[in-house]
This record gives structure tokens, C-alpha cells and sequence, in this order.
């Protein structure tokens, strides 16, 4: 079912989509109502500001049916940069027909051809069953660590 679809880099023009993509992917996932111009002015950021990350999209007949933004982290301990999958979703329709697996090869792709990447790290509620058990079947193993924040 991925034959239909294109992965690419986004641009500003999908800002709004990326937006509300964000907006959704809260809402089921973690039952947050994010501020749509908070989250816009986000997408619009890392746009402005490229060194911040990039998005990619994947489309099917000229429609936007998913999206993941990747940051990076650099690692002293392994002289590389991480790359992180953040933000990722799926519009409901387009689930469980290869959108996931489509970016995500793109991402692997795009990371190994760089010269810097050490490999590729992404954080999913603990109660997302779904999304833990795709990124297993897509070679991703659980990490030891626990994350902790302090939000300002």
C-alpha cells in the first residue's frame, strides 16, 4: 500500500497541516488541547530556523497523510548527533497502511546517508501500545533510560 505514496521534505506551504497534524496527534494521544497559535508559531519556528530540525511528510494523491518532525541531540560519548522522531502522525484513514513504516525507512535512509548520525531516538506515551509496538516491529528496542523534565 506504499507504492501510492511520496515521502519528502516539507516546506513552509504545509506549516498549517504540520500545525494541525500536532494538534490531533496531542488530543489522542496524551487527551491535550494544545493552542493552535502556539503550535503554529512552532511549526513556523523550525521553518525559520532550520539548524532546529526539519519535517518530513508523506503524501498520497497530492493529500498530506502523515508527518514527523526530527531534531537532533549531540553525543560527546559517541561523536555523533542523534536524531530524534518527534511529532509524528498519521491522519485515521491512512493508519495500518504503511505511512509509519514509509517515513520512518526515509528517516533511517537520510540518517545513515549522513556523515554524522549515530542513530535515531524517539520517546511514546507508556500507555501507546500501538505506537510501541510498531517501532519494535521496526527494529527499534526500549532504552533503559527514564525521562525527566522540568517545564518552564
Amino acid at each position: 500500500m506504499t507504492d501510492d505514496l511520496t515521502i519528502r521534505r516539507a516546506t513552509v506551504e504545509n506549516a498549517d497541516t504540520i500545525a494541525h497534524f500536532n494538534r490531533q496527534m496531542a488530543e489522542e494521544t496524551e487527551d491535550k488541547s494544545l493552542d493552535p497559535e502556539t503550535v503554529r508559531d512552532g511549526v513556523q519556528a523550525l521553518f525559520d530556523d532550520p539548524s532546529r530540525g526539519f519535517y518530513l511528510v508523506a503524501v498520497r494523491d497530492e493529500t498530506i497523510v502523515g508527518s514527523l518532525m526530527i531534531t537532533t541531540e549531540w553525543s560527546d560519548w559517541r561523536n555523533g548527533t542523534f536524531w530524534w522522531i518527534q511529532s509524528v502522525y498519521v491522519r485515521p484513514e491512512a493508519r495500518r497502511r504503511g505511512v509509519y513504516r514509509a517515513l520512518h525507512r526515509a528517516v533511517r535512509r537520510e540518517a545513515r546517508d549522513a556523515d554524522d548520525v549515530c542513530g535515531l531516538r524517539l520517546y511514546v506515551e507508556r500507555g501507546n501500545e500501538a505506537a510501541r509496538e510498531t517501532y519494535e516491529a521496526l527494529g527499534m528496542t526500549e532504552t533503559s533510560y527514564r525521562m525527566y523534565e522540568d517545564l518552564l
